[in-house]
């Protein structure tokens, strides 16, 4: 019996007919090299809505991308129909290297991570003052998943008009982060948007939030031309407000290159997926201390060099508290 490897040269070998008259299945991927470059800038139910030069174009991620999935702020190759005329698509056929990567998961036990927003540079975390009350925990939470995603948080603070700023400010003074304070009035005349938008410049920002703060209200400050989305209002009995943003969605900043993604309002955010260890870089006073740590230390137990690191005068215990804090918001409830 003669048997044959793969890949035959010789003539008496017989090839079986292909009965349905199309071309034989390969290995051989096309290299796509003529793609058009684009941004994903909303995802719904399997459709990507991307901008490629000025066009908005619809599209879906072809098959040979297998499992990975694009987000909103990837860069993307696309081929096929790019008109952006109605009822056209196209493929996405790669997605480029993430900057940074804004993830979650349902809550600490689950195993399955979300990534919500890709390549932003800056998390704005917006908490209402009142109405509904501030939850400490949570912006805890998206401060963890902005260092270790590698993003540069920004502190909104609104409703200032129900209340006052000083004790969330005195809570996260020892952290360096900038803040903006915003009232109702201020929302409504256009000041809260002109004061973020300088914090906004030059960055492409991820706007996140528990429903009923005010962050749909600022984005469409920030973007008047976008009238897709309403506003919504607060439970006066559970204090919590409904949703108004089903998907996170990217908006161009008219007349500059910066870019704000509003994400649908949070309940809870998981951090199953946070190495601790990475949340340290963002502290650039104590890092230099963690070298006499022991191996897989927590920065929270008896034999931590962050003790005598500050105690040495090198960093201030303030900076250690806080950092301790965020570390151990994975063992405490968001509504705590």
């Amino acid at each position: 019996m003669r048997r044959y490897g793969k890949h035959t040269d010789e003539d008496d070998i017989r090839s079986r007919p292909n009965r349905k008259g199309n071309r034989p299945r390969t290995n051989i991927r096309p290299k796509h090299e003529d793609a058009a470059e684009g941004m994903v800038l909303t995802v719904d139910r399997g459709r990507l809505t991307c901008l490629v030069d000025d066009r908005i174009v619809m599209a879906m991620k072809a098959r040979e991308l297998g499992r990975k999935a694009a987000v909103v702020g990837d860069r993307v190759a696309l081929v096929g129909d790019m008109s952006g005329k109605k009822d056209t698509l196209a493929r996405i056929v790669r997605i480029g290297e993430r900057t940074s990567v804004l993830r979650r998961t349902a809550d600490d036990d689950d195993p399955y991570e979300r990534v919500v927003v890709a390549n932003a540079d800056q998390l704005a975390i917006v908490t209402a003052l009142a109405d509904p009350e501030p939850r400490p925990r949570l912006i805890d939470r998206c401060l963890v998943a902005a260092y270790d995603g590698g993003l540069e948080p920004l502190l909104v603070m609104t409703k200032s008009d129900l209340a006052a700023p000083d004790k969330l400010l005195e809570l996260y003074g020892d952290l360096d982060i900038p803040y903006v304070v915003t009232s109702r009035d201020e929302l409504e005349n256009g000041d809260a948007a002109d004061r973020v938008r300088e914090y906004l410049a030059g960055r492409i920002t991820a706007f996140v939030g528990h429903s009923g703060v005010g962050k749909t209200t600022l984005v469409n400050a920030l973007v008047p031309q976008d009238r897709r989305r309403l506003t919504g209002h607060v439970n006066a009995v559970t204090g919590r407000g409904r949703h108004t943003t089903t998907s996170a969605l990217a908006l161009p900043l008219e007349g500059t290159d910066d870019w704000a993604i509003d994400t649908p309002g949070v309940r809870s955010f998981g951090l199953a997926h946070v190495d601790p260890s990475r949340v340290i870089h963002a502290f650039p006073d104590l890092e230099p201390g963690t070298v006499g740590c022991p191996r897989a230390c927590s920065h929270d137990e008896p034999d931590c060099a962050l003790d005598a690191w500050v105690a040495e005068g090198h960093a201030d215990q303030a900076r250690l508290y806080s950092l301790r804090r965020l570390l151990s918001t994975r063992e405490r409830t968001d509504g705590d």
